[in-house]
């Protein structure tokens, strides 16, 4: 008698169905990391010595921030592409210095946007939009007044996580998404010592690697797993033809994981890999060729000199 297999009830669900199942391969899309324990770790991986991107960021934005506020007109309102705590907006906001400023954070963690409108209530309006990007833009959409001008945030360097191949046609999904004029400023990680980056991925107090191991814990508490997580090593290595840094999830000896919410049992071998993150890194041309290729034009950019990185404003 066949038995009936229990089909995948939400996205996340089908995603870990599909990438525990796939056959070259097993991988899960790094956007699921920031559950609320997820967002908690990341914040305090931005916190870490070896971690140079997050100070990096919040540098250039703070020295950038009066130069995009001159830049956008009134009225205006701004959102925020997986805002997390929101703590590096804030020189925006600042910089606008818009009496009822509206601000949209747009994230999939409930706690991060919690801590979002408790800390820039006193800079804007905040209203937190839950879900993923292009819910996010949808619920935007209908929200933003007519006649006003959108400044929307991608900071972080978070387009690094999509395939190149992936890149372009999120941008011009964004693109789609926004008005003639609206203005859209996106960070990006750009290339460096593979030294550096490699124990910025993998650091010695290994919260990276529980930040790694919290996709296992996230499908355990969800989706009824199994994973023991003493039996997974974090793992992080560049791979220079695709100037990218790679972390998986390596299976320490043979086992077998149920998934009960998917009635799913997932073997892996001895040294069995789960590829969860691609982190690419830019070049200052290669950020300047895919606003072309995507109908943005580049107004501005700005580095850091301690970091290699890059925050860019962008019009459509």
């Amino acid at each position: 008698m066949a038995t009936s297999v229990k089909l995948p009830v939400s996205e996340f669900a089908a995603d870990v169905w599909a990438g525990l199942r796939a056959v070259n391969q097993k991988k899960l899309p790094p956007k699921y990391f920031y559950d609320d324990l997820g967002s908690k770790l990341f914040e305090a991986i931005t916190l870490l010595p070896e971690y140079g991107l997050s100070r990096a960021d919040e540098r250039v934005l703070a020295r950038c921030a009066e130069s995009v506020a001159a830049r956008v007109q009134r009225p205006c309102v701004v959102a925020e592409l997986g805002s997390g705590s929101g703590k590096k907006t804030s020189h925006i906001l600042g910089a606008l210095n818009v009496p009822e400023l509206k601000y949209y954070p747009i994230d999939v963690s409930s706690e991060a946007l919690s801590t979002c409108s408790r800390e820039l209530g006193k800079l804007a309006l905040v209203e937190p939009i839950m879900g993923d990007y292009f819910h996010g833009l949808e619920c935007l959409s209908r929200k933003r007044p007519a006649k006003s001008q959108l400044l929307l945030l991608f900071l972080g360097s978070t387009i690094g996580n999509l395939e190149r191949s992936e890149q372009r046609e999120f941008l011009r999904a964004v693109r789609r998404r926004l008005r003639p004029g609206d203005l859209f400023l996106i960070g990006a990680d750009l290339v460096k010592d593979v030294d550096r980056m490699l124990v910025a991925y993998d650091d010695p107090a290994n919260v990276t690697a529980a930040f790694n191991l919290n996709l296992l814990a996230r499908i355990n508490r969800e989706l009824q797993a199994n994973f023991d997580l003493r039996c997974f090593v974090h793992e992080a290595v560049w791979n220079p033809a695709e100037r990218r840094m790679e972390m998986y999830l390596v299976s320490r000896e043979e086992q077998d994981v149920r998934v009960g919410a998917l009635d799913l049992t997932v073997h892996f071998r001895e040294g069995e890999s789960i590829w969860t993150e691609s982190s690419h890194k830019f070049t200052v041309e290669e950020l300047e060729t895919l606003a072309k290729d995507s109908e943005f034009e580049v107004l501005d950019q700005w580095g850091d000199s301690e970091w290699p990185l890059i925050e860019t404003l962008w019009r459509a």
